[in-house]
């Protein structure tokens, strides 16, 4: 169990570099973007589009990593105050009810992938990009988002709900004890 936890957690850190490569490449289209226009005064054709495209992608590629490094907004003030049993069993729950919600969309981005695919969808742009490439990552992060909830219910089961926290968090559960 431990090396699948492992093995998933190394994928998703891996999307977390692509999508940090993604947010770097947006950076260098805008920038040659504002080159191109303001400097060579002429017009741009894809900038504007992959920009948008990348840093969407980036953010569904990313989310696995996010939830790795606890990013994701987090309601705990109930958790910290709670016992751990009962603190494991809500992170359960919290961790089922999330699953839910991102199989739902790694469904629906399935779907509006497989129709951009099937019926040969682009963009209404010059560029005319085929509407299966920016969708792509939404399905790609959103089926990985739901195997890394696996392995942290996974990591949650094995370790326990205290076993992640951080400095911060520790803090706030030893205040919340009374410690």
């Amino acid at each position: 169990m431990r090396s699948f936890i492992a093995a998933v957690s190394a994928i998703s850190r891996f999307l977390g570099l692509i999508a940090g490569i993604l947010l770097f490449t947006a950076i260098l289209s805008v920038t040659q973007m504002v080159f191109v226009r303001y400097v060579l005064v002429q017009s741009t054709v894809w900038q504007t589009e992959y920009t948008i495209y990348a840093i969407v992608a980036a953010t569904f590629l990313g989310a696995p990593w996010v939830l790795i490094e606890r990013g994701h907004v987090n309601v705990d003030l109930l958790q910290m105050a709670v016992g751990q049993r009962v603190r494991l069993v809500l992170q359960m729950l919290s961790g089922l009810a999330s699953m839910v919600f991102v199989g739902l969309l790694a469904y629906a981005a399935w779907y509006h992938f497989e129709e951009a695919w099937v019926n040969g969808w682009t963009t209404e742009t010059v560029w005319a990009l085929p509407l299966w490439i920016p969708v792509l990552p939404m399905l790609i992060g959103m089926v990985w988002l739901l195997v890394q909830y696996v392995a942290e219910l996974a990591r949650l089961w094995l370790d326990g709900p205290d076993a992640a926290l951080g400095a911060k968090e520790a803090l706030f559960s030893d205040i919340a004890k009374g410690a």
